[in-house]
């Protein structure tokens, strides 16, 4: 379906969380944990990569990337800078830095899935949608016009099953030190 097929890897966010350390610089399996998802999409079938972030150390990470640089705040304020970056794409994928387990290969299907008028999602077996999930231009003013701390969840709710990628397992994401030791014991 798309033509242009924009990747946007969020990475922006505080961490407060996970307490005072930057969470996508925490080792997984011997690497930082943003460099788990920045893998992925640079090995998925994208035309562009795009990079949100807020610190220097994780925009370190990010080569072959466009970074695009923000001060910390909330989701929405990430969101729009990726989008302001990535112009007029087919399809706009959007996944998370905190999501170590996620497949280029799953983001190439969930990419596959999306149509011109309908988004696609990934989830878990009977799960709700849940990022990655890829947008079509038609949809992208709806991103565009979400404020505060909301990510794009609420726009992938009501989205028919055969927009769902299953995922097995591969959605868990890092929002404390706890989650990161329960995952990689």
């Amino acid at each position: 379906m798309p033509h242009i097929r924009t990747g946007l890897l969020l990475a922006a966010g505080a961490s407060r969380r996970f307490g005072p350390e930057d969470k996508l610089l925490a080792l997984v399996a011997g690497q930082p944990l943003l460099s788990h998802a920045a893998a992925a999409m640079r090995a998925a079938v994208l035309d562009r990569r795009i990079a949100v972030v807020s610190s220097a150390g994780t925009a370190a990470l990010l080569d072959g990337f466009e970074v695009i640089r923000i001060a910390q705040g909330e989701q929405s304020d990430s969101l729009r800078a990726g989008l302001a970056a990535a112009g007029a794409p087919d399809c706009l994928l959007i996944a998370l830095g905190d999501m170590p387990l996620v497949t280029a290969a799953l983001l190439d299907r969930i990419v596959a899935a999306c149509t011109d008028d309908q988004p696609s999602a990934s989830r878990e077996p009977n799960g709700p949608p849940m990022p990655p999930a890829c947008f079509p231009a038609s949809w992208l003013p709806r991103l565009a016009e979400l404020s505060g701390d909301q990510g794009a969840g609420r726009l992938l709710r009501d989205l028919p099953a055969s927009q769902m990628v299953e995922a097995f397992g591969q959605l868990p994401d890092i929002d404390t030190p706890e989650a990161l030791r329960r995952l990689f014991r």
